[in-house]
């Protein structure tokens, strides 16, 4: 079964908590703090499998979610780092973002490495706050909490060129003529119900050749197969039209022509602007020679002649594709319009002011802070209290008009104000 759009949820591990531990041992005196830091959980991260070639692994497994790192211990132990959790998709799998559609990676190339989430940190231990101050510190840092994110994997086949045109005109006969490809091959429409990929080569050179299932009148909207399949043409540099031109399925071979052309351009102007070869085909069966060149003619361009069937016509037709495809760009992969990986933010904040007077403060350095926050241990929120003077915090508070008395939320943390 060929699948290529698939929706998944990933999650990152947590990261585990710091611990509050003293060292006890006979005959040792006051032996200080030393509990450990807890462990970083796993991250989420996507790699290419060349193997693959459709996405159906992800029809019933959606859920990946990394190991959490694991609490700190006594003796300044420091707890197991989560394993991070990889993911294989095939080449050619566009990432995107569901909540917002934006993509965030294109997985173009063999080698492609993808960190789609990065694990949560672990926590700090109480040795970590000790000073000459603060010699005995009875608090710890939580570990980051991750969220679920979901997301949306697209496949787009990638390939140098794509045979386009309407159902049965031949399409798969050629790719099966030129490469080691096998496609099923019958006389009916619609045989072919999943893009098929050939490599075509010609001395120590080669491209690759990509059968798109057959198209019709609406396509780009949605009928027939040619929705579902427009996006495996997106990446081609060169496009191979191929018509029918023999019209034994009563049809006109130029209206295909427009037809076809029509769909790519209502899909996406991008496909109407790509070089194209149109190739007659089915010669074999036309009576009269004329009606190719009154096609031709139509057009406005050179016309191939080929018969897939006796490969009439087909070594022209591959000289003529080599010849293009030396003129064309490489393809490049799709820009990134969202990073969802990369540092986490540890220093911005934001303040609101909600309905009932409440001050929210907001940000990367806020979620960081909660957590470090014992709100029952007085050299927690003292500790707590000068990071937010430090950092500015309070005087941005002051600067919003918030005042002595005032309610002010972080996280799950209100205290009243007190400048």
């Amino acid at each position: 079964m060929f699948l290529d759009v698939a929706t998944i949820f990933i999650k990152a591990g947590n990261g585990g908590d710091g611990v509050i531990s003293f060292h006890t041992e006979k005959y040792v005196a006051k032996g200080g703090p030393d509990g450990g830091d807890g462990g970083n959980g796993g991250s989420i991260i996507f790699t290419v499998d060349k193997s693959a070639s459709t996405l159906i692994d992800f029809r019933y497994a959606k859920h990946f979610r990394a190991e959490n790192g694991e609490n700190g211990a006594a003796k300044t132990c420091k707890g197991k780092a989560g394993k991070d959790l990889y993911i294989k998709v095939p080449m050619g799998t566009v990432i995107k973002d569901k909540a917002t559609g934006n993509i965030i990676a294109d997985m173009f190339y063999e080698d492609s490495v993808f960190v789609a989430q990065k694990g949560g940190l672990g926590g700090k231990g109480n040795a970590r706050f000790a000073t000459p101050q603060r010699k005995a510190p009875r608090f710890c840092q939580k570990g980051e909490k991750t969220s679920e994110i979901e997301l949306t994997l697209e496949l787009k086949t990638i390939a140098d060129v794509g045979l386009v045109g309407f159902p049965n005109v031949g399409k798969s006969t050629l790719l099966s003529m030129v490469s080691s490809a096998k496609p099923k091959i019958a006389n009916y429409h619609f045989t072919t119900l999943s893009p098929n990929l050939g490599v075509v080569k010609r001395y120590d050179e080669s491209f690759v050749m990509a059968d798109i299932p057959g198209l019709i009148e609406g396509a780009s909207q949605g009928a027939g197969l040619g929705f579902r399949f427009l996006r495996h043409i997106e990446r081609v540099r060169l496009i191979v039209h191929i018509v029918d031109v023999s019209g034994h399925e009563g049809r006109d071979p130029y209206q295909d022509y427009l037809t076809i052309n029509k769909e790519l351009v209502d899909y996406s102007p991008r496909l109407a602007d790509l070089p194209q070869i149109v190739c007659a085909n089915k010669c074999d069966l036309v009576e009269n020679e004329s009606v190719v060149d009154e096609f031709e003619a139509k057009v406005g361009q050179k016309v191939l002649r080929l018969s897939a069937v006796s490969r009439q016509g087909v070594d022209e037709l591959i000289g003529e594709i080599f010849d293009k495809l030396a003129t064309i760009p490489k393809s490049q992969p799709i820009p990134v319009e969202m990073i969802v990986s990369g540092d986490k933010d540890t220093t911005s904040f934001m303040i609101t002011v909600d309905e009932d007077g409440v001050y929210e403060v907001v940000g990367g350095l806020m979620d960081t802070l909660s957590r470090n926050v014992v709100l029952d241990d007085y050299e927690s929120f003292r500790y707590f209290q000068k990071i937010l003077k430090d950092k500015g915090v309070i005087k941005a508070l002051v600067d919003s008009g918030c005042v002595e008395g005032d309610t002010v939320r972080i996280g799950d943390i209100e205290f009243d104000f007190v400048e």
